[in-house]
């Protein structure tokens, strides 16, 4: 297939983003790739696109916790190819806040980054989307209907975005499609302390599907639902082996 569309990817420098970016440009799209601190490693994978495709890709730069960074986002993104037909609210922060020891600094950033930044970016760049008649795809969290122990703000946020998913849905239609994926364990944190072996194997174990999955996967059903699902809009589709109907 081969999609001409412009797709913003926010936290689109590594990890699951930057698969998510590789996997909507590999289907024909042209990609911006967000990133904040990791500008050197969204060049390259810009210039990796870039060398695939000439002039398919572009980088943006903004914190996402500063609000009024993100209608400059919005308009970059959509300067870069002349359109923007989607928007992919990826970036996201994830640590532990055990209940009792939450600080100020802890909700700011986790709600900030996982619940505050879609809202304002996807408002950002409505105008764009509906002129475009574009979708936007959100990355939720299974943990968003089934609560992580000692992740109580990052749940929150993460349920948050699951509504605001479907309240955006209403909002921006009949214009914009709004979905979201809900991923399960798909890759370790960096952070090894939040899951040690232990844990590691209790994931894995209560996962119907024996396993964990791919960034692959996750990239594939947001591939789907920005450019292949022209009626569906309001849905979360989980992709995490079943581990939501077991936990």
């Amino acid at each position: 297939m081969q999609h001409e569309k412009a797709v913003l990817v926010t936290g689109a420098a590594r990890r699951i983003g930057a698969t998510i970016a590789r996997t909507l440009h590999a289907a024909g799209a042209r990609v911006v790739l967000h990133c904040n601190r990791s500008r050197d490693e969204a060049g390259r994978v810009a210039a990796e696109l870039n060398g695939t495709r000439v002039g398919s890709a572009a980088v943006v730069q903004a914190d996402l916790l500063d609000l009024a960074a993100l209608p400059r986002l919005a308009d970059e993104a959509a300067g870069a190819f002349g359109r923007l037909d989607g928007l992919v609210n990826n970036a996201s922060s994830f640590y532990s806040t055990p209940f009792g020891k939450i600080g100020e600094r802890e909700w700011q950033d986790l709600i900030g980054t996982n619940l505050r930044a879609p809202l304002f970016l996807a408002q950002a760049s409505a105008r764009h989307l509906r002129d475009a008649k574009g979708a936007i795809v959100n990355i939720v969290d299974i943990h968003a209907e089934r609560p992580l122990p000692d992740f109580l703000v990052y749940t929150v946020a993460k349920a948050g975005l699951a509504g605001l998913t479907r309240a955006l849905a209403v909002e921006l239609a009949p214009e914009v499609r709004v979905n979201g994926v809900a991923p399960g364990a798909i890759l370790w944190p960096d952070a090894g302390k939040h899951y040690d072996e232990a844990e590691r194997e209790r994931t894995v174990a209560t996962t119907p599907l024996a396993r964990i999955g791919s960034p692959e996967d996750v990239a594939g059903a947001v591939k789907y639902l920005l450019l292949d699902a022209p009626f569906v809009t309001g849905q979360i589709v989980a992709v995490d082996g079943g581990r939501a109907i077991h936990l």
